[in-house]
């Protein structure tokens, strides 16, 4: 049996992303965290999220499709862990598929099966500074690397979607 060596370790950053948006505290919080809200924006910003079922509850799950503009699907989803209304909830992300299984990410075999997801929602200048931070939950080594590599993409991706989060809230 070999040692790991340092350069095995990763050093597991987490991701962390926010943004101010023009819209209070609450009506921020539903957006993320009634099923019919949540449906109508989340996601990279061009899907649609045409499935969902969320008990939104400490040890409750919200599972969901999304697809893509080419049609292509992705499952999801949250294990719900924390709630503090409306400051902040904790969940487990993880890759789903239609039967709500825990499943690798379907174009990326070595990214963590898990991540430990916490969105906080803070009142700024009457609006609402909304931060996801993501990091994985007991990675691999190769896992941890993957996810520190993957941090410019992340950033790509939930840009994205606070754009389709920023638009839905102007409409509503």
């Amino acid at each position: 049996m070999t040692m790991p060596t340092i350069s095995d370790k990763s050093t597991q950053r987490p991701f962390i992303i926010s943004r101010v948006l023009g819209a209070a505290r609450e009506r921020v919080w539903k957006a993320w965290t009634e099923q019919e809200r949540l449906m109508q924006w989340f996601g990279p910003k061009g899907s649609k999220m045409p499935v969902a079922k969320m008990n939104f509850r400490q040890g409750g799950v919200c599972h969901f499709c999304l697809r893509s503009p080419d049609g292509h699907e992705l499952w999801g989803k949250w294990d719900i862990r924390e709630i503090v209304v409306p400051e902040r909830f904790v969940f487990i992300h993880s890759f789903s598929d239609p039967a709500g299984g825990v499943t690798r990410h379907p174009m990326s075999p070595t990214w963590p099966l898990e991540m430990l997801s916490t969105v906080t929602f803070a009142e700024r200048d009457g609006g609402t500074l909304l931060t996801v931070q993501w990091s994985p939950l007991n990675p691999t080594a190769e896992e941890g690397r993957t996810f520190d590599s993957s941090h410019e993409s992340m950033k790509q991706g939930w840009s994205g979607t606070f754009v389709q989060l920023a638009d839905y809230l102007a409409k509503v």
